[in-house]
């Protein structure tokens, strides 16, 4: 609303405009950014916590941690999955992906052993 009253010539404050829009239960509708990807109540089977929490190791390749991370672009959402070696936190595999499909995570794997 700032924006667009400034471009016909308008010279007014952004707080006031808030407060205006405010005062007359106007609200502004934003795009939203954000995408629900995990669903903590599904009826799949879980993996069992084999490091609990233990991240400590004395040398490389003795523990990985994966990660799936996801990433807004002009183009749509971006899935990035990684696999870290835990003693040189170096990313060891890593994979892309328009889709958050299974077929991610594995190719992440896939990458980190090869």
């Amino acid at each position: 609303m700032h924006a667009e009253l400034t471009e016909d010539g308008f010279s007014v404050g952004r707080h006031r405009i808030a407060r205006l829009m405010r005062e007359n239960g106007l609200k502004a509708l934003q795009k939203r950014r954000f995408k629900k990807t995990t669903d903590s109540h599904h009826g799949g089977p879980v993996a069992a916590n084999l490091l609990a929490q233990d991240f400590f190791c004395t040398g490389p390749d003795q523990k990985w941690g994966a990660d799936i991370s996801y990433i807004w672009t002009n183009e749509g959402w971006l899935y990035l999955a990684i696999v870290l070696d835990l003693y040189s936190r170096r990313i060891v595999g890593w994979a892309t992906s328009d889709w958050l499909k299974s077929n991610l995570a594995i190719s992440a794997l896939k990458r980190a052993i090869a």
